[in-house]
């Protein structure tokens, strides 16, 4: 992949909708999301914006290029860029623009705006929220060279998932970080008509540089949490949205079977519990380990996803069969085992005791600790409950603390502020992404300090030089072995607890709109709030045709 060809890019749907709601066509289509009252923030790059929160930001905005996340080892389809082609130690990329594309308030897209959105990302760092490492970006022509400090082999969806803002917009603010962006101006299909705490809606352009999209009108609802939105979307008040639904088939599928679809793509991201490795009780390795081997990731995946989630097997942690390819042979076979009498003999042996049914750790101090996550997200607060009780087997007491969900994205993971929490991971076309949001210690920051990944603060010296090495291999053998002393760091130091399986999940209703990524059609990973919602959009027809 040194360079990436041009390819057509192919837009179905392109014609003016009309209104016709008994046939779907020209039907408003509402998306739900269970995050709650909303902030005025239309920021492509804050996080936690409503523009980001509820998915309305990535059919304003848009990617260099659209990766396919439901095969992440397929080329990229050109969007944004025609092109983009890397030099042989992938240092350097060469960005090709797409001609004919203009922006929402009819100013041409250019290189220049390109250079300018990465340049952002360079001179404030808290929009490099991808954390790539930026050396500089110079356009010239209708080319952008943007060049690295290190090898980015395994950084290239990042790069290519980069939303590009247009510099005669903000070039004039002052400070791009805190900036709410109240009137977005996008390349994307859509504009936005009307915003407030509870929804947003958004319009199709008529002048679309990708043709005129069929859905003509998006209401982004907020709702207060899962069991309201798995309510909006049995009920068809809600066509598209992602939430856990309980026993799925039953509550939502069997509602309106014609209709009603469930996709999972799959990959090889997953769900792991958080824990901060430099506090109290996870400080300790005997204790990770301990909890590790009295989970019982079958059950978790049984009761608290009602089986959408596959259990993760292997001890590292790893998806299978999506990372069959990268399981070291030194690991195949080896499963998780619940296993409690032998993690009360590994505390026994690294100096913990019982005040009856109480752990104490070998200072004296009583085994104690918080699981959090937030309010109303159904499936991750049944499963800290299911840990809860799997702890207790050791004699440790632990809490469940159903949290607010703005205070968990900014006070609480970023900078390190609880002891275990349940998150998700990148996936992307190899575990690299997978195991460095856990354990990267490049991506280390000192508690208290925000964190982009790594937010257990995981250190082991090993490991970093083993994702460095990964990342700047010249060879496959290269990047084995450094997979391979990633993954014994994972399975000996235990930095997290992988729980189970992440497919990329949504539900979508087909009584007005069809052409949604399925199993049959695994053009993309089928979810809202992420930059493939464009691309599904452009897809989407009338149910009559």
């Amino acid at each position: 992949m040194a360079g990436l060809a041009a390819a057509t890019m192919l837009m179905t749907g392109c014609s003016s909708a009309n209104s016709n709601a008994n046939s779907g066509e020209g039907a408003v289509l509402t998306v739900g999301m269970p995050n709650g009252t909303q902030t005025e923030n239309q920021s492509p790059f804050a996080t936690g914006s409503s523009a980001l929160s509820l998915g309305y930001a990535f059919v304003i905005y848009e990617p260099l290029m659209m990766v396919n996340d439901a095969k992440p080892s397929e080329d990229p389809l050109p969007w944004l860029a025609d092109s983009v082609d890397w030099n042989d130690d992938y240092t350097q990329a060469v960005i090709t623009p797409h001609d004919g594309v203009t922006w929402s308030d009819g100013e041409d897209f250019t290189a220049d705006d390109i250079a300018f959105s990465i340049q952002l990302r360079i001179d404030n760092e808290a929009l490099n929220t991808a954390a790539l490492p930026y050396e500089s970006v110079e356009s010239d022509g209708d080319a952008v060279t943007v060049t690295f400090s290190a090898p980015q082999f395994v950084n290239q969806a990042k790069l290519y998932d980069l939303l590009i803002v247009p510099e005669h917009i903000w070039k004039d603010v002052d400070d791009p970080t805190t900036w709410t962006n109240t009137e977005p101006v996008g390349t994307g299909p859509y504009t936005l008509k009307s915003w407030t705490p509870q929804a947003a809606t958004v319009v199709a352009r008529d002048d679309y540089w990708g043709g005129e999209p069929e859905v003509p009108e998006i209401r982004y609802s907020s709702y207060n949490d899962n069991n309201a939105l798995t309510t909006a979307l049995t009920t068809g008040e809600a066509q598209w949205g992602w939430t856990f639904i309980a026993d799925y088939e039953n509550v939502y599928i069997a509602k309106d079977p014609e209709h009603n679809h469930q996709y999972a793509a799959a990959g090889l991201g997953i769900d792991a519990l958080f824990l901060n490795n430099e506090e109290k009780p996870f400080d300790d390795l005997a204790f990770r380990k301990a909890l590790n081997m009295v989970v019982d990731r079958e059950n978790l995946v049984k009761v608290a996803t009602s089986g959408v989630n596959p259990a993760l097997t292997n001890v590292t942690g790893l998806p299978l069969p999506a990372g069959e390819d990268f399981l070291a042979d030194a690991f195949a076979g080896q499963d998780f085992e619940v296993d409690v009498e032998g993690a009360r003999q590994l505390l026994t042996d690294a100096g913990y005791t019982w005040n009856g049914e109480q752990l104490v750790d070998p200072d004296g101090t009583d085994v104690t600790f918080t699981l959090i996550n937030p309010a109303g997200w159904n499936d991750y607060l049944t499963a800290l409950d299911l840990i809860k009780t799997a702890a207790a087997e050791l004699g440790a007491v632990a809490t469940v603390e159903a949290g607010n969900q703005d205070a968990w994205f900014a006070d609480v993971i970023p900078p390190g502020n609880f002891q275990a929490s349940l998150h998700w991971t990148d996936g992307g076309a190899t575990p690299f992404d997978m195991y460095a949001d856990m354990m990267d210690g490049a991506q280390y920051q000192p508690l208290g300090t925000p964190a982009n990944w790594n937010f257990g603060r995981f250190q082991n010296d090993e490991a970093t030089a083993a994702f460095a090495a990964y990342a700047s291999a010249s060879d496959q053998a290269e990047r084995d072995a450094a997979l391979e002393t990633i993954q014994q760091v994972f399975v000996d130091e235990v930095p997290a607890l992988a729980i189970w399986s992440r497919p990329a999940t949504a539900q979508y209703s087909t009584a007005n709109y069809v052409g949604w990524p399925s199993e049959d059609d695994p053009y993309n990973q089928p979810q809202p709030t992420g930059s493939q919602a464009a691309q599904i959009l452009m897809k989407l027809t009338p149910a009559s045709e």
